[in-house]
């Protein structure tokens, strides 16, 4: 048995790491949670390709507005501020290189970097590409949120997809249940374990060849709270 981080505290790790200013879309499903754990004394714009900057976070109960939704169709709240445009705006500042972070959800994960989340390619299944192809690719940074293995106790992380592709080398960093893991050109560097986890497990698991980047991360973070950041 392995430590493992439920969707929620994953979804406080994630808006922990993301910058102060940055323009920031959520993918449709577990990303959207990310929306509802992003510190209060930070200026995070989040944007929805529907037409909204300035998404906040999921409403209560008795106060749903059912005209103010995600593009996930899900009800949300619009902050102070917040701007509405047509949708081929919206598409424009993805394409545009004008988000500093999207955080996607994946089927695969290849160690280049090469995203799939929108199709297994089964017979049957539901192809739901929606603005993720725009996003991975036109987005700085490509956050992906997602467990570390299938249903079945495959790892999400390959060496090489065997779906259809989202986005080629287009994933920066990976949060998983078990650890995070940074893109490298010398393949997953783990950057931070959870639990008990070590990289020895990770390796059985994904059957990859990991680079140990936690002391490396340690320090960052370090030097980043010594400087106030």
């Amino acid at each position: 048995m392995t430590t493992t981080l439920s969707r929620i505290e994953l979804a406080q790790q994630i808006a922990a790491a993301i910058p102060d200013g940055s323009f920031v879309n959520l993918g449709i499903g577990a990303p959207t949670l990310v929306a509802n754990y992003l510190p209060a004394d930070l200026e995070i714009i989040l944007h929805t390709e529907n037409g909204m900057l300035g998404m906040g976070p999921a409403p209560e109960a008795d106060r749903v507005d059912p005209d103010l939704i995600n593009a996930g169709k899900q009800a949300v709240t619009a902050l102070p501020g917040a701007a509405y445009f047509h949708q081929a705006d919206s598409f424009a500042m993805m394409r545009g290189g004008h988000l500093d972070v999207c955080v996607l959800g994946a089927f695969q994960v290849a160690e280049n970097g090469d995203l799939a989340n929108w199709s297994t390619g089964a017979p049957g299944a539901i192809p739901a590409v929606g603005g993720a192809m725009d996003l991975a690719i036109g987005a700085k940074q490509v956050y992906v949120m997602t467990d570390l293995l299938t249903k079945k106790g495959e790892s999400k992380l390959v060496a090489a997809c065997s779906y259809p592709l989202t986005g080629v080398g287009c994933v920066s960093r990976v949060y998983t249940d078990h650890a995070v893991f940074d893109v490298t050109p010398d393949g997953f560097a783990v950057r931070e374990l959870y639990g008990d986890n070590t990289l020895e497990i990770l390796t059985s698991l994904t059957g990859l060849t990991l680079v140990d980047a936690t002391a490396s991360a340690t320090t960052s973070a370090a030097a980043n709270d010594a400087e106030g950041h």
